[in-house]
C-alpha cells in the first residue's frame, strides 16, 4: 500500500485526483487550503513550510497541485503559493523521506510557441509548433513562470536528493458537457480549447500513473532520484503537445478526443 498525499484536493484537477484512487489499496490523505463539507481533509495553507512537513510525515507520495490556477494572474498573486509553496512541498517531502513528487505543471510552461494574442495566453497560433517535454520553456504569463519555476525546483530536488520527481503538464480539465459548451462559445479560442482538453477519465489515470508507475532509469547514474517531464492532455486531434514520452515514460494511454467528443 502507497500512501498519497494530495494538496488542492478540493480543486477541480484535485477531486479528479481523489477519485482516481478509489477503488485502489493506496491510502490518501486530502490536504485542502480550507474545511469542506464534502472532503474530509487536513487543512492547510502551503506557505507555512513547518506545517507542511509535518502533514506530510509518513507519506510516501505527494500529488502536489495547490496553486493559483489562473493564466492571467499578476506576479505578486502566483509568487507566494506557486513558488514558494512549490519549494515548501519538496523541503517537506525530502525531510520525510518521500519516495516521489508530482508536481501539477500546465501547458502555459511552454505555449508562448503557439500562443497567437500577447494578451491572451489561452490563443492558439496557425500553424502550431509541436512542442515535446524536452523543448526549452517558453511561458506565457506569469502563472506560467510559476510553473517554469515549479519545475526547476522538481529537477533540482531530484538531482540532490533520493525522490523521484514528475513534473506533470496539465491540459484543461472540462467535463464532456462543458467543452461542447465552450467550444461554440464567444470567449474561448476553439483551436486552443481542442488542443488542450484533458477528460476526467483521462485526467484520473494521468494523475494514477504519474504517481504509481516505474519510472525509467534516466542514464545520470546512481545518485538522486528520477526528474521526468510529461504531458497531460487527452489523445485529441489537435493537440500540438506530445503524448509519446508520458505514454513511455509513466505508461499513460488516454482514452478520449475532443475531435470525436466534439462531432458526435
Amino acid at each position: 500500500m502507497t500512501k498519497i498525499a494530495i494538496t488542492g484536493a478540493a480543486g477541480n484537477v484535485g477531486r479528479e485526483a481523489l477519485r482516481a484512487f478509489e477503488d485502489t489499496d493506496h491510502e490518501v490523505t486530502p490536504i485542502t487550503h480550507r474545511e469542506h463539507d464534502d472532503i474530509d481533509s487536513v487543512v492547510l495553507d502551503v506557505t507555512d513550510a513547518e506545517a507542511f512537513s509535518e502533514v506530510l510525515s509518513g507519506q510516501d507520495v505527494l500529488v502536489h497541485l495547490a496553486a493559483n490556477p489562473s493564466p492571467t494572474a499578476d506576479w505578486e498573486s502566483v509568487f507566494y503559493t506557486n513558488i514558494e509553496g512549490t519549494q515548501n512541498a519538496y523541503e517537506a517531502a525530502v525531510e520525510n523521506d518521500l519516495d516521489r513528487v508530482v508536481f501539477a505543471s500546465s501547458n502555459h510552461a511552454v505555449h508562448q510557441y503557439n500562443v497567437d494574442a500577447p494578451d491572451n495566453p489561452e490563443s492558439l497560433a496557425d500553424p502550431v509548433r509541436t512542442v515535446r517535454p524536452d523543448d526549452p520553456t517558453l511561458p506565457d504569463s506569469f502563472y506560467g513562470v510559476s510553473k517554469v519555476s515549479g519545475e526547476a525546483l522538481g529537477q533540482l530536488y531530484a538531482a540532490r536528493h533520493d525522490v523521484d520527481v514528475v513534473n506533470l503538464r496539465i491540459g484543461w480539465l472540462l467535463p464532456p458537457e462543458d467543452l461542447r459548451e465552450k467550444d461554440t462559445g464567444p470567449d474561448v479560442d476553439s483551436r486552443f480549447l481542442r488542443a488542450m482538453w484533458l477528460s476526467p477519465r483521462d485526467c484520473r489515470q494521468v494523475v494514477r500513473t504519474a504517481a504509481t508507475a516505474a519510472l525509467e532509469d534516466d542514464g545520470l547514474g546512481d545518485s538522486g532520484g528520477e526528474a521526468v517531464t510529461v504531458h497531460g492532455v487527452s489523445a485529441n486531434d489537435d493537440r500540438y503537445l506530445s503524448l509519446t514520452e508520458t505514454r513511455h515514460r509513466i505508461g499513460y494511454r488516454p482514452r478520449d478526443n475532443s475531435t470525436v467528443e466534439l462531432d458526435e
